[in-house]
């Protein structure tokens, strides 16, 4: 009875539609609003058009919780770049200290930051709340539920929807694997957590990962994710142009693939010597190891299927005459027949997580949600290798990403997209 949930939907120009299906998700939820604080967080850089739907939505919903707020981000703070993390940071050093002075205890607050189109499964919030009372020294965790991309998915075009599966798999895999789960997306964290790390980064468009590290390395190594099997449905990428739409699939998975600016964050703060180190040497090693498989292979494992067998052939003359390199394409073939049965799998599972077929579209739509799937060599290497292979270059020639490009996650209407 304690536990006050927080939840921050941070926004940037969502339409008022987009956004209020993410409160009445919330509101519909097995769970009692009225130990549910909610806060609305914009940006003064939106204009006018922001700030009247953020309290408008307050004015429908907000009497609904225990307590609500519309919060202003100024678009002029010094060392921000322009991203969510200064958002939600902001709006929780204003909204906390309301909290503070009504008696509540830190310890008996739990953050959610939730995307503004993110709808939570009517169970999630019980399920973290379940969750965060069993888990053991629960300061020291974050708590991370599943993120399924389906909101959308009947609207969106087809190298989107293979890019939301995958994207929804990827996390499902993530959850069932404790070393490698990281903050992602919409997650929840303890606030005397939070105190101690100054809330999130303002410094990087990819503030979600980051927290894992940041807070790693602020606890001496102490610090894990808990995986919440209740999902948050979240929108495929979808804009009111067919090219727009193409663009930011890939702007998203490139800001994604940005979180490889952590590998030199973690060099900087874990290789050092033994007095000034604080987390765990070996422990360090392989979660840093980790991290680098991961983006290394997110970059390279899709070219490296399409091109590594014929490279021989074309790199020096003595390949010509080598039956081993003659045999490697050959051998290739045969090792991706045979991943063809995951494939298959992934269709089946794929057409399992769908919501059901709005009533507008013909049947046809579901044979085209199997077609679809002969563009996964190309959404591999064009929005996975090429995306995180731009991100990557960028870090090494000092290109930095210092702005959150908004990725446009509209809903398609009989006047247009939302």
């Amino acid at each position: 009875d304690d536990l006050l949930q927080l939840i921050i939907v941070p926004m940037w120009k969502e339409s008022y539609e987009v956004i209020a299906p993410t409160i009445e998700s919330i509101i519909n939820s097995n769970y009692d609003t009225k130990r549910v604080a909610l806060v609305i967080a914009y940006e003064e850089r939106g204009g006018e058009v922001p700030e009247a739907t953020a309290k408008k939505l307050h004015k429908s919903y907000g009497k609904q919780f225990f307590d609500a707020a519309v919060i202003k981000h100024p678009g002029d703070l010094p060392d921000e770049v322009i991203g969510k993390g200064g958002n939600i940071t902001w709006a929780a050093r204003q909204f906390v200290p309301t909290l503070l002075k009504k008696g509540i205890q830190p310890e008996h607050v739990l953050v959610t930051t939730l995307d503004a189109d993110n709808k939570v499964h009517k169970d999630y919030l019980a399920h973290l709340s379940y969750a965060y009372i069993l888990t053991r020294d629960r300061k020291h965790h974050s708590y991370q539920p599943l993120a399924l991309y389906t909101n959308n998915i009947w609207d969106v075009p087809a190298p989107m929807r293979v890019m939301a599966v995958g994207n929804t798999f990827f996390t499902i895999l993530q959850s069932v694997r404790p070393h490698m789960l990281r903050n992602f997306s919409s997650h929840a964290q303890s606030l005397d957590a939070l105190l101690e790390t100054d809330y999130w980064s303002v410094r990087t468009v990819v503030e979600d990962g980051h927290q894992f590290w940041r807070s790693y390395f602020a606890f001496g190594g102490n610090h894990a994710v808990v995986p919440i099997y209740s999902p948050t449905y979240q929108d495929a990428v979808l804009s009111d142009k067919y090219v727009q739409t193409l663009k930011d699939q890939f702007g998203q998975i490139q800001r994604w693939s940005y979180g490889a600016s952590d590998i030199p964050y973690l060099a900087k703060y874990g290789f050092r010597r033994k007095k000034d180190r604080v987390v765990p040497l070996w422990d360090f090693i392989m979660k840093f190891l980790r991290l680098l498989d991961t983006h290394v292979s997110w970059a390279t494992v899709s070219l490296l299927l399409l091109l590594a067998a014929r490279i021989p052939l074309f790199i020096g003359s003595d390949a010509d005459h080598s039956i081993v390199a003659h045999q490697l394409p050959i051998i290739a073939s045969y090792a991706q027949t045979i991943a063809m049965i995951g494939l298959f799998t992934s269709i089946f599972l794929s057409m399992k997580l769908l919501p059901p077929r709005p009533a507008h579209y013909k049947r046809h739509r579901t044979v085209f949600m199997v077609v679809q799937w002969v563009l996964l060599p190309v959404t591999s290497i064009l929005y996975g290798s090429l995306a995180a292979l731009n991100s990557q270059t960028r870090l090494i020639m000092g290109k930095y990403l210092d702005k959150f490009k908004l990725t446009h996650k509209g809903r398609r209407t009989a006047s247009g997209v939302k």
